[in-house]
């Protein structure tokens, strides 16, 4: 994850049971590249141990201890001002409190107030304390002051209690994070529509005719340009994937839902890019009945598919908002010719060609060896890379083309 590689982020755990997730975001962000210090209150002692983070991390831990220590009337202001982002989970009722009304009686409030960057809360506390009236309280006087919140969650509590106030898993907290860390990038106050998945053009009341697109690549997309500070609008067909955290998901099945959705969220958006895999073809005569074998074979006629690209290209007059339009063409043979003529019939501004013969690339893998073929008639070849590395790439040439 890029742009958490290399990033300082300051890991608040309080008095939760939930403490035991802040291990594996503590890791997980470690992986990632980041540099994780790690505070912990004297309540989140009692569930987990310094430690404990100081083996994920590699880094020291701190406690109350160290806020008495020789080097205290300086520690919260270093890790205060040396840090992008504070994230405190679990952070429980009583810390949340705290945080509201600016108490700082033990290192991680005081930190919290020397903070220069961000601070994002992934609360955690027993059915019904979330909804209190004070909580609440609490909750809307840190989100007027710019504090984040990422959470929480409604399930089953330790107590077996079920309501909300669960602590969000740490994947999706890391998905708050990059959300954080993404405001102010390159893309910051654009807006994107990003498509992704392939469409699902019905035969009867059970079948229909689709495509092998997983919808990897789309959701890539739609997580790199929130990264890049971009306000997504992800129009999926129904996935198996977990959509980016910030994205507004619209579900479509057919291409005539995709082609309607992709002209509405065009109106104001500054970029499109189409990375679904769109039906070129439907049945003319959807049956209103499930098709039985024991009736023969039924014959099916096809007919065209609504063309999203070329619609758009149509209507890009009326589109005042839309500057930037980005195509796919994934092709089994003549590729660059392909590509070629279909940037030019649908006026892409560029296009990412992909031979979906080849194994390791294109439909459902994790990798994509792409070729990009410009309006003015450039081509840039790009390696094989993840996914998530491709997405990354074509988001940084959109940014360029917006700016």
């Amino acid at each position: 994850m890029t742009i958490i590689n290399g990033a300082h982020v300051l890991l608040g755990v309080t008095g939760s049971i939930a403490a035991y997730k802040a291990a594996d975001l503590a890791s997980k962000l470690t992986q990632h590249g980041a540099e994780v210090d790690v505070i912990l209150t004297s309540g989140a002692e009692k569930f987990i141990t310094a430690l404990t983070f100081q083996s994920i991390t590699g880094r020291k831990a701190y406690s109350d201890a160290d806020l008495w220590g020789g080097q205290a009337h300086i520690l919260h202001v270093g890790l205060g001002h040396s840090s992008k982002l504070f994230v405190i989970a679990p952070c429980t009722a009583n810390t949340l409190a705290k945080l509201a009304h600016g108490q700082a009686d033990n290192l991680l409030t005081v930190t919290a107030l020397a903070m220069s960057g961000s601070i994002l809360v992934a609360p955690a506390m027993d059915a019904g304390m979330y909804e209190h009236p004070a909580t609440r309280q609490n909750v809307s006087v840190l989100q007027e002051r710019g504090v984040l919140f990422a959470g929480p969650a409604e399930g089953r509590m330790a107590s077996g209690m079920v309501g909300k106030g669960r602590m969000l898993e740490p994947a999706e907290i890391i998905g708050h994070i990059r959300l954080t860390l993404g405001r102010g990038g390159a893309l910051a106050g654009r807006r994107l529509v990003i498509t992704a998945g392939g469409t699902q053009e019905p035969v009867d009341p059970v079948r229909y005719l689709t495509n092998r697109s997983s919808g990897k690549q789309g959701y890539a997309l739609a997580q790199a340009a929130l990264d890049a500070g971009a306000t997504v609008r992800l129009v999926t067909h129904p996935t198996g994937l977990t959509p980016p955290v910030g994205a507004e998901v619209v579900e479509v099945r057919t291409a005539q839902n995709m082609l309607d959705e992709v002209l509405k969220s065009c109106e104001e958006a500054d970029a499109l890019v189409m990375a679904a895999a769109v039906a070129d073809f439907r049945v003319q005569h959807v049956s209103e009945h499930k098709l039985k074998r024991r009736d023969g074979i039924p014959q099916i006629q096809l007919i065209a598919a609504p063309d999203v690209l070329s619609t758009v290209a149509q209507e890009r007059g009326k589109l005042k908002k839309l500057k930037v339009v980005v195509g796919f063409a994934a092709e089994s043979r003549d590729l660059i010719e392909n590509a070629a003529a279909k940037l030019n019939a649908k006026k892409l501004n560029f296009i990412a060609a992909n031979d979906i013969s080849a194994t390791d690339a294109g439909f459902a893998v994790d990798t994509n060896r792409l070729t990009l073929l410009y309006a003015d008639g450039k081509r840039e070849s790009l390696p094989l890379m993840g996914k998530d590395e491709a997405a990354e790439a074509i988001i940084a040439r959109v940014a360029n083309l917006l700016e």
